[in-house]
């Protein structure tokens, strides 16, 4: 079968971490030799040189086409302008991709079906590309398109007439399906494959070990909160939270446009020595930061499915989370963690002491994290592109 990847949500040079879990599903899909895929991400092209900064600059940086992990990656640009660009940016991005999309063809690459991730703008571009190409497509919805995007009146009009003219919609968990559903789509056609966590990279480390290769001090409390630096990460609840819990050190993994303000508030409640700044973390180095902290925190206030929270877990690390949208399905036993009840540092502080009055094992939450394998997804994608592409035939 062969299958073209369509999402903005896809990795790249210069941004490697960026839609790390849409190639991380692409790459459990190819291990089962059963499907050939490539992939078309298309990025954004800005005509003003005032706003080509930051992450424009990034957008521009990026190559036309790249091989990432073996599988051949196209970055067509498409125009987005301010202001009008959310109506019209899934026609935008449609047109500039299918020069690209009709060379792949020429090229011998004949796909089977799109299979394209987050459901707007990227899925209602794939819904036009499928049908000026004459393919059936899938679209995987996974968190903010459908339970914030979809408010908006004429994207939510486009979603549900896409949700119409796919093969099959795909949530990363229930509740996103059932959103979907509320507004109106077709629930025989609503499916739910989970993401997965790898469970050969992320492995529970000796925790001393992993301290020491970190220059932590090894007699310490950490509490580790990994994302972008952004207000619906959360950090801000993480650092307020310092407050309540004397002694704990509070470790911040990633980059993003509010680390000024984020340092300015730790320094502003008298905690910026109990905060240390990892920076980026790659994916390969992530098991040593999780397997290092006694909990992972994510306090975000929109969340499809987050992947850090069964990351943690793989490598034996408990979670405090807020409880929102999939998480629930993630944070589900006393093993995995604590759901915050509000997404209030003092209630991260409650959850926190919570967590440590019967505080699960390393072995318990690595076990709850095993149930969350990529099989089970790998194989229900395999039955439902195979429904899709022999009902196509």
């Amino acid at each position: 079968m062969n299958v073209l990847l369509f999402s903005t949500l896809y990795p790249s040079t210069v941004r490697p971490i960026h839609g790390i879990f849409v190639e991380t599903r692409l790459r459990e899909l190819l291990q089962t030799g059963q499907v050939q895929a490539k992939v078309v991400a298309p990025v954004p092209w800005f005509p003003f040189k005032a706003q080509r900064f930051g992450e424009y600059a990034q957008f521009a940086a990026t190559p036309r086409q790249e091989q990432r992990n073996g599988v051949e990656v196209h970055h067509p640009r498409y125009l987005l302008l301010p202001k009008v660009g959310m109506n019209l940016a899934p026609y935008a991005m449609a047109l500039g991709a299918l020069p690209t999309i009709r060379r792949l063809q020429r090229q011998g690459f004949d796909f089977d079906l799109i299979d394209a991730h987050y459901y707007y703008p990227d899925g209602v571009a794939a819904g036009l590309l499928a049908r000026w190409l004459g393919k059936p497509f899938v679209v995987t919805a996974r968190g903010t398109d459908l339970n914030l995007i979809a408010q908006y009146p004429f994207p939510r009009k486009r979603i549900l007439q896409t949700a119409g003219q796919a093969s099959a919609s795909i949530g990363v968990c229930q509740a996103l399906m059932d959103t979907l559903g509320e507004l109106g789509a077709d629930r025989a056609k609503l499916h739910t494959l989970r993401n997965g966590v790898d469970l050969e990279r992320f492995v529970p480390e000796d925790r001393t070990e992993a301290r020491q290769r970190l220059g932590l001090p090894v007699d310490g409390r950490y509490l580790l909160s990994v994302g972008h630096l952004i207000e619906r990460k959360g950090h801000h609840v993480a650092i307020g939270a310092l407050l309540h819990l004397p002694g704990v050190t509070l470790l911040i993994a990633g980059a993003g446009p509010q680390e000024g303000a984020l340092k300015a508030l730790a320094q502003r409640l008298g905690v910026a020595e109990r905060v240390r700044w990892v920076g980026v973390v790659p994916q390969t180095e992530l098991k040593w930061w999780y397997s290092a902290a006694d909990v992972l925190a994510l306090c975000s206030s929109r969340e499809g499915w987050a992947n850090v929270l069964l990351e943690a877990m793989a490598c034996g690390t408990p979670v405090i989370a807020t409880n929102i949208w999939g998480t629930p399905e993630v944070v589900g036993k006393p093993a995995a963690g604590v759901l915050m009840a509000r997404r209030e540092a003092p209630a991260l502080a409650a959850a926190w002491m919570q967590l440590h009055t019967q505080p699960p094992t390393r072995v318990e939450t690595r076990a709850h994290a095993e149930t969350f394998s990529w099989d089970a997804t790998t194989q229900g994608q395999l039955r439902l592109f195979s429904e899709v592409t022999d009902a196509a035939r």
